[in-house]
């Protein structure tokens, strides 16, 4: 494998293709598939062309996500680390399949316990590729906390909008049909307060995670996204 060495605008980093054609062949095929029985025929494909190459990702992008904020973690752990498990939690879904159809990696804050918490977050799939920040489905508490806060300082949260969108970013997930309680319909940020994910999305060819300079390029992307993370945490009252 040749690796080479890019500089970027957060650090340095030595970095080598991870991602292949195969890790995307391999899930399109548990798509079609999706059987503990045939998971467990094919765990070595799944070792070598999905979870090997995701852990491996996670261990060069240390670096990277540590120059954006030493509050961030990169953990390059089979479980319990920045890779999600393949395993669905299909309790409260009517799609009952085991087995997830996507590589999810977050690199999220350290006092964020689950996928709660703000982070950066990398989506691998057949159907589409993005690169994400933010937070995703807060608790009350903090979603009041992240309105509250756009309310009382729209400027600098403005900003990192501008800052995203200028990149090719867009903020995406969940809203409220209706203004949440205790705003008016009539604020000039409503869309924003009814939000329900502060999440910014910018989709990507899966061909970028499979090239030498993979890390550097998504280190880049989420430099992108450092105005609205920082903008999170101020609002959780967080160090970032």
């Amino acid at each position: 494998m040749n690796a080479q060495t890019t500089k970027t605008s957060t650090s340095t980093v030595s970095t080598g293709a991870t991602f292949s054609a195969a890790s995307l062949q391999f899930l399109k095929q548990l798509a079609q598939n999706n059987s503990r029985d045939w998971f467990k025929a094919h765990q070595d494909e799944y070792e070598n062309n999905v979870r090997t190459p995701a852990l491996r990702f996670i261990e060069q992008m240390q670096p990277s996500i540590l120059a954006l904020s030493p509050k961030l973690t990169a953990v390059p752990k089979k479980v319990g680390g920045s890779l999600m498990r393949p395993q669905r939690d299909s309790r409260f879904s009517k799609d009952k399949t085991p087995y997830k159809t996507n590589v999810g990696i977050q690199f999220r804050h350290f006092q964020g316990k689950d996928v709660h918490a703000p982070g950066l977050y990398l989506h691998i799939a057949e159907e589409g590729c993005f690169i994400a920040a933010g937070i995703w489905h807060p608790e009350s508490k903090a979603l009041n906390a992240i309105r509250m806060c756009i309310d009382e300082n729209p400027n600098a949260y403005q900003k990192a909008l501008q800052a995203l969108q200028s990149h090719g970013f867009i903020m995406d997930g969940d809203s409220l049909s209706r203004p949440p309680k205790g705003f008016d319909k009539t604020h000039p940020l409503l869309t924003e307060l009814k939000r329900k994910d502060f999440i910014a999305v910018k989709n990507i060819d899966f061909e970028e995670l499979c090239k030498p300079g993979a890390v550097n390029f998504c280190a880049q992307q989420f430099q992108h996204c450092s105005q609205l993370m920082a903008y999170l945490c101020f609002a959780l009252e967080l160090d970032y």
